[in-house]
C-alpha cells in the first residue's frame, strides 16, 4: 500500500509479504521522517524499537556497553526460547569475547589473506559460471550466486571438495526450504558434519579455520566441542548466505538497470565502486537485532535494559540526510559510507572476502563478454531477516 508523502501508512515491519510483495520503503521512509525511534507492537514476535535513521543505526552499533549482541541478533517468536549462539558464537557475543573468539581467525579474512586466495577464488567462479553457461539457461540465485561463496568458505575451513555439494544441498534446504522440519533437518546435519570435521582436525590439523578452531585456546582454555561447532556453523553461514543474496539481488538491479551495466562494461575501473553500491542498494540484511543491557534515551524516548533495539539497514542505507537521491542506484557514487555490512564491533569479519567474490563474479562476466538475460519472472524472497531474489532465472549467452 503506498501512501501519499506525510500520509502515515499502516506500520508493519514483521509481515513477511511486506518484502516478497510490497514496498518497506515506504513504511521506513515515514519512520525516519517523522518516528525515527519507534516502537513496534508485539505480535507473535516480541514488542522491538525500530531505528531507521543512518546516523542511529551507526552510534547503536558502536555502543556494545549499551546494546548486547549475546541475546540474540535476530527477532525471534517469543515460544523459540533463546538463541542456542548466545554468548558463545562470532555474532552473538560482547566484548571481550568477541574480541577473543574473533582474534582467532581475524587474520584469515584480512585483506592480505584475501589477495592471497584471490586465484583460487578467481578457480571457482569460473567453474560456477562454466557449469551454467553450459546449461544456458539456469536460475542464478542457486545455480550461481549461492555457489561461489560457499565452495569459497568450504575450501577456507578445510571441508574435503567431495563434500562441497552435501553442504551445498544442506545449506539450500536449511535457508531456503519452505518447511520448518526440513530446515530444522538440514541445521541438525549441518551441526552433525561440523563435529565430525572438527574431532577430525583436532587429531590432525592442517592450515584451515576448522583446524584453528579445533585447536584453539582463550586464556588457557581450549573451546568446548559445542562452541567449535556453533562456530563452524557461525562462520559457514556469514560466509555464504548474505552474498549469495547480495550478488543475485545485484545482478536482478544490473539486468533492470541496463544502462549501469553498459556503464560497467566500458569502464570496468567502476568494479570497485559498483560493488559497495550493490551492497547499499541490496542491504540484503533487513534487520539486526540488540539487547538494552543499561537505559538510554533515544529521540525523546526511554529504552529500558531488556528491551529489544532493532536496525533496519535498508532504511538506513537510504537516509536522505547521509545519501544523495538516495533511491537513485548509481554505481559510480562516491562516498558511499553504506552499513551493509555493519558497524563497530561487529563490523563483518568476512568484508573483504564478500567484497572479493561479488568483484570476481562480475568481472567474470563481463571479461568474457557473457550476456546475461530474464529468462523468466524473479520472485523475492518473504522474510524479515534478509531480503533480495529467492528465484532469478536468466539465459546466459557467451560472446
Amino acid at each position: 500500500m503506498r501512501s501519499e508523502p506525510g500520509e502515515q501508512p499502516e506500520i508493519n515491519l514483521v509481515d513477511p509479504k511486506l518484502y516478497s510483495d510490497g514496498d518497506p520503503f515506504v513504511q521506513w521512509r515515514w519512520l525516519r521522517d517523522n518516528e525515527p525511534m519507534y516502537w513496534h507492537a508485539p505480535t507473535e514476535l516480541t514488542g522491538f524499537w525500530a531505528l531507521t535513521r543512518y546516523e542511529d543505526v551507526r552510534t547503536a552499533y558502536r555502543d556494545s556497553e549499551t546494546f548486547s549482541s549475546a541475546q540474540g541478533i535476530l527477532l525471534r517468536p517469543t515460544d523459540h526460547g533463546a538463541d542456542p549462539g548466545g554468548g558463545r558464537t562470532l555474532a552473538l557475543t560482547d566484548p571481550p569475547r568477541h574480541r577473543q573468539l574473533r582474534g582467532l581467525v581475524d587474520s584469515w579474512f584480512a585483506v592480505r589473506s584475501v589477495r592471497e586466495l584471490e586465484a583460487e577464488m578467481q578457480a571457482v567462479t569460473r567453474t560456477v559460471v562454466d557449469s551454467a553457461l553450459e546449461r544456458g539457461s539456469c536460475d542464478f540465485v542457486t545455480d550461481i550466486a549461492a555457489r561461489v561463496p560457499l565452495y569459497v568458505i568450504c575450501k577456507m575451513m578445510g571441508v574435503p571438495d567431495s563434500d562441497w555439494e552435501r553442504l551445498y544441498t544442506l545449506t539450500s534446504q536449511a535457508f531456503g526450504a519452505g518447511d520448518p522440519a526440513t530446515r530444522r533437518f538440514a541445521h541438525l546435519e549441518i551441526m552433525g558434519y561440523f563435529e565430525e570435521l572438527q574431532a577430525e582436525k583436532a587429531d590432525d590439523p592442517a592450515d584451515d579455520l576448522v583446524s584453528v578452531l579445533a585447536t584453539a585456546s582463550i586464556d588457557g582454555a581450549p573451546l568446548s566441542t559445542e562452541d567449535i561447532i556453533l562456530n563452524c556453523n557461525n562462520l559457514l553461514v556469514g560466509g555464504t548466505e548474505n552474498t549469495r543474496i547480495a550478488a543475485s539481488g545485484g545482478m536482478l538491479t544490473l539486468l533492470e538497470h541496463p544502462e549501469q551495466w553498459q556503464h560497467l562494461s566500458e569502464d570496468p575501473s567502476l568494479l570497485q565502486p559498483a560493488v559497495e553500491e550493490i551492497l547499499r542498494w541490496t542491504s540484503t540484511a533487513t534487520h539486526i537485532m540488540r539487547t538494552a543491557v543499561r537505559p538510554v534515551e533515544i529521540h525523546g524516548r526511554r529504552v529500558e535494559v531488556g528491551d529489544r533495539v532493532t536496525f533496519w539497514l535498508p532504511s538506513a542505507n537510504r537516509d536522505e540526510r547521509i545519501f544523495e537521491d538516495p533511491d537513485r542506484f548509481d554505481i559510480t557514487r562516491k562516498p558511499n559510507r553504506h552499513l551493509a555490512l555493519g558497524f563497530g564491533e561487529h563490523f563483518c569479519i568476512g568484508s573483504m572476502l564478500a567484497r572479493a567474490e561479488l568483484r570476481l563474479l562480475y568481472q567474470e562476466l563481463l571479461t568474457r563478454s557473457i550476456r546475461v538475460e530474464l529468462d523468466g519472472e524473479p520472485t523475492l524472497l518473504d522474510s524479515i531477516v534478509v531480503n533480495g531474489p529467492e528465484r532469478l532465472p536468466v539465459k546466459l549467452t557467451a560472446a
